[in-house]
């Protein structure tokens, strides 16, 4: 660990207290309030790369959430009468809190996580703080219609807030899509109650505590809980939540679709997993860009991204070629501690995760495929203490395998010969999900017919993974319902009023 980024660790630990929430086990955000308490369901934060317990939290109860719903509700009814430029600057001040606090609650997520510091540091935190700056233009500018109706009537539309909006974030971008969720909703005049992963809770929780001690929101309009499966079944059935925006599984996602229905039918937005198809056809227009594009869009952040390309489809003429390249490019990743300067990759989120990457592994070994790169533990110098798994390759993949089939969120990767464009189409869509997908070619015609083929929600010609705030971000199938990003994502955090006047 270089001694800069030692000092912003420990500065860190020593801003938010980490020994106190060691000590005084934190429950709920509340009206700009901790509530603390020792009895409960106690969560331990962990540091995937040591294994060192680096913070202690009691879950909270349908209780702490019924509260918190309560003052979600009860700051609403004047949350959403705030003037919209008022708002706006509001959205703004969260956007610099967040920059000013950038290498802080970088190394939170980094300790939390495992990712790699400069992950945290260069890709997560800039986006996190500029969603705000995005939406803060967006809010009045958003506009209705009006409707060429019969005459003698003038038909209007009005875009109105939901209400309370239950957030649920996942472990792997932790703070990241918590703002890509806390932003739009914000910005249209809802309030939130945010409940964060029970495994990566930190960063979120700092970022809040920083956001209410800035004194920039009314209290009530920013709230959060902690805690698993029970806290999350608490937000999802509660009567008094208009919305659940929810990133993590499909399997998690179905059981909150059935939890809205039994409650309220309340509104869902849900993205949910992938497997996602890349596409290299013989006329692949730079090769070699294709190559590691295609290695960094599959192993940056440790494999643990909903959208990564974990199944690789090369054209016959390029497939040796290809798969030799990604060989050398694997086999030379540095698995390491978040804050080593030499370190490629971090270690996997925590032990349950783990085990799944490894349960995979040892699927594919068995079916006997082409074991090009890794398929196993990295245990080099000190990372036997973390939970580092080294870059995964299996080539020569039956499509129907499991590997091939089914999310393994994690650094390994299939790959598959093919033949023609027909073949490979079908057998990119042959999947429950449809979250993205991507090719490469050199033929402008094949590039619009094979992206109108391909039944994902995302598709990348020539470079995959081209991400905006301008842009919708979502799939179809089983990756989820909705979109995050761009105007589409106002559209989900707002009703739809149609007024109907007598001239």
């Amino acid at each position: 660990m270089t001694s800069a980024i030692q000092d912003k660790v420990l500065s860190t630990a020593q801003k938010v207290k980490v020994d106190l929430w060691l000590q005084t086990p934190k429950t709920a955000l509340i009206n700009g309030q901790w509530s603390t308490r020792v009895d409960g369901i106690a969560t331990e934060a962990k540091d995937p790369a040591t294994g060192r317990v680096i913070g202690r939290f009691v879950d909270s109860t349908a209780g702490d959430v019924d509260t918190a719903v309560k003052a979600a509700r009860h700051a609403f009814s004047s949350w959403k009468k705030v003037p919209r430029r008022e708002r706006a600057s509001m959205l703004n001040k969260i956007a610099n809190v967040i920059r000013e606090h950038s290498a802080e609650l970088a190394t939170l997520e980094a300790l939390n996580n495992g990712k790699l510091y400069r992950e945290a540091y260069v890709d997560d935190l800039p986006e996190s703080a500029d969603v705000f700056d995005y939406y803060a233009g967006w809010v009045d500018k958003f506009y209705a219609e009006n409707c060429p109706v019969d005459e003698g009537f003038l038909n209007y539309t009005r875009h109105e807030p939901l209400g309370v909006c239950g957030l649920i974030v996942p472990w792997n971008f932790p703070l990241l899509l918590a703002m890509w969720k806390i932003a739009p909703a914000l910005a249209m005049g809802n309030t939130v109650v945010v409940k964060p992963s029970e495994y990566t809770s930190m960063s979120l929780i700092r970022a809040v505590e920083l956001i209410i001690e800035a004194d920039i929101l009314p209290q009530g309009v920013l709230n959060l809980v902690l805690g698993g499966a029970e806290a999350g079944r608490a937000l999802c059935e509660h009567p008094g939540v208009d919305k659940i925006s929810f990133t993590g599984s499909t399997q998690t996602g179905k059981r909150i679709v059935q939890s809205a229905g039994v409650s309220n039918l309340k509104l869902l937005g849900l993205e949910l997993g992938g497997k996602s198809a890349n596409i290299v056809f013989d006329d692949v227009p730079d090769l070699q860009f294709a190559i590691a594009r295609s290695f960094q869009a599959m192993f940056s952040h440790k494999g643990e991204k909903c959208s990564e390309p974990t199944r690789l489809f090369v054209q016959k003429k390029h497939y040796e070629t290809f798969v030799s390249a990604l060989k050398d490019l694997a086999d030379k990743v540095i698995c390491g501690n978040q804050f080593d300067e030499r370190a490629e990759q971090g270690a996997q989120c925590h032990q349950a995760h783990f085990d799944k990457i490894m349960h995979y592994i040892d699927l594919g070994n068995k079916a006997g495929f082409r074991l090009v790169a890794g398929g196993k533990q990295d245990v080099a110098g000190t990372n036997s203490e973390g939970l580092f798994v080294r870059p995964t390759i299996f080539a020569d993949v039956d499509n129907n395998h499991a590997i091939a089939k089914e999310e393994i969120f994690g650094p390994v990767l299939v790959v598959t010969p093919f033949s023609t464009e027909e073949e490979v189409i079908a057998m990119a869509n042959d999947t429950i999900y449809g979250l993205a997908a991507g090719f490469w070619t050199s033929d402008v015609s094949r590039a619009h017919r094979v992206a109108a083929e391909l039944d994902a929600g995302m598709v990348f010609i020539n470079r995959y993974g081209c991400y905006d705030f301008a842009s919708p971000f979502g799939g179809s199938k089983q990756s989820g319902w909705g979109k995050e990003m761009a105007v589409h994502s106002l559209h989900s955090y707002t009703k739809l009023k149609s007024v109907w006047v007598k001239i």
